[in-house]
């Protein structure tokens, strides 16, 4: 009963909006609540937030002052930092639902950005900059546009006096981008928990692609990620002069045995999102690879089905988990026998697999004894894949259909992780949410010239607002 009443809500709501009918294209002229929202993107933005020299802090500061101005009690925003870590802090703010009996709804994102070398980029990447229809700028996709839109969100809650039944709640940090430095969703889930407690989190992770044309292909639902884990392997040899070199070389053992992770292929896996999201297969992939990865969902057994998957690099690795080396450090001079060798492999592993698994795997396939394994960190949580649930879904997909008709929903798992994993840790599901979309090129994040479009920005902006407000009504 509670379903049914939810859905008709829902749908006087969706029948009420300003639905967008053309996803793509140039935008007119802004509303006065457009060009604020655009002041607070520029804002956040042209604060940089990288870890060598930006402050998340001050960023975090201006975006509370904005909720401050629209009407949200002090009490009810959270600027947070470690004494330690001064700049690396994060913003909390709480708009209050009428309802004691319901829970509240987190709206999760990152206000650090990766590092942006102002030589490398054809225009400054700490600039806001709107040019052919896209804002370039570092963190303009990754994740301040995600960011913004949550802060503005109550900010249009405040101003529009809505009386939600749920609590919504916002929660900015700093951290996500670096995985070695303080992490602000880490630190509130064990340290400030009653903050951000919620029945469950919207997160970055999900969004549409293009055909490259300018049609919106798919909207994509994350639900669920990989564990990232790396493991440190070291070999070491007493050396010598490299004019009588021996078979017992360090550099030699440790290329053996980066060869045979290289080889190795872990087994092939399926859970609920993985297997409705290839069973979609012909909206993820044209023609024979896409058919292949609908008959793979369908029967999984199917090795003919599994080769074709597996040509292409996304599929293949949604499917199981990876291991792959990432850097390599040995030997301490052009004349001498190698002393000591050490790499990097970086697995991103499946969920309902441990790193002490893969640990063990790795050891196995290597062979050597001389080869130690250690994990870089073991103070991470394992990932959580949340439920397929309809009530977080439906919603989702829904509004989708009046936003973007005809265009697939599809639930999909991360080969990436988020700041979801930390949310997930003390039990609060996360759901990386559809809205937004971009090119099929990845817009340039996390390298140059980073850019989004401005259409989907806009359009993002409103389906995210129709969308809280759905859950929140």
């Amino acid at each position: 009963m509670r379903k049914r009443v939810a859905a008709v809500a829902l749908g006087a709501m969706l029948a009420s909006s300003a639905v967008a009918q053309v996803p793509t294209g140039t935008m007119g002229p802004l509303r006065p609540d457009q060009q604020r929202f655009r002041d607070l993107y520029k804002e956040l933005i042209e604060t940089n937030t990288t870890l060598s020299a930006g402050d998340c802090t001050l960023a975090s500061q201006q975006l509370a002052a904005r909720l401050k101005a629209a009407g949200l009690p002090d009490a009810n925003v959270t600027v947070f930092s470690a004494p330690d870590h001064p700049k690396e802090g994060g913003l909390v703010a709480v708009f209050p639902g009428t309802s004691s009996g319901a829970k509240p709804i987190l709206l999760l994102g990152h206000i650090d950005v990766v590092e942006a070398n102002r030589a490398d980029w054809v225009r400054d990447p700490f600039t806001l900059i709107e040019e052919g229809g896209y804002f370039y700028a570092r963190g303009a996709v990754d994740d301040k546009a995600m960011s913004a839109i949550w802060a503005d969100m109550l900010i249009r809650f405040a101003e529009e006096g809505y009386k939600p039944k749920r609590t919504v709640k916002i929660a900015l940090t700093c951290g996500e981008e670096t995985d070695t430095a303080f992490n602000g969703a880490d630190w509130l889930a064990k340290n400030r928990r009653e903050l951000i407690d919620a029945q469950f989190a919207l997160n970055e992770g999900g969004g549409g692609k293009t055909d490259g044309q300018g049609k919106i292909a798919i909207q994509g639902i994350q639900v669920g990620e990989k564990i990232y884990q790396d493991f440190i392997l070291s070999v070491t040899n007493p050396g010598g002069h490299s004019s009588m070199p021996v078979p017992d070389n360090a550099i030699y053992r440790m290329s053996a045995a980066l060869e045979k992770i290289g080889a190795h292929e872990f087994p092939m896996q399926f859970n609920d999102t993985t297997r409705a999201m290839f069973a979609k297969g012909r909206y993820l992939r044209p023609g024979e690879i896409g058919e292949a990865a609908e008959r793979l969902a369908a029967n999984p057994g199917d090795r003919e089905a599994e080769a074709i998957v597996n040509q292409d690099k996304q599929l293949h690795s949604l499917l199981r988990t990876t291991c792959v080396a990432t850097m390599v450090d040995g030997g301490h001079a052009r004349n001498a026998l190698p002393q000591r060798v050490e790499a990097n492999v970086n697995c991103r592993i499946f969920p309902g697999n441990t790193p002490a698994e893969v640990q063990q795997d790795l050891t196995q396939v290597i062979g050597d004894e001389a080869i130690s394994i250690r994990p870089a960190r073991t103070d991470k949580p394992l990932a959580a894949s949340p439920a397929l649930d309809p009530a977080i879904i439906g919603p989702m997909e829904r509004l989708a259909q009046r936003y973007w008709p005809g265009v697939p929903v599809i639930p999909s798992m991360s080969t990436g992780a988020t700041d979801g994993l930390y949310l997930a840790a003390v039990g609060i599901p996360v759901y990386g949410v559809a809205g937004m979309w971009g090119d099929p090129d990845g817009n340039g994040a996390h390298g140059l010239n980073e850019r989004i479009e401005v259409k989907s920005l806009f359009t993002g902006r409103d389906y995210l607002y129709d969308l809280v407000k759905a859950y929140a009504g």
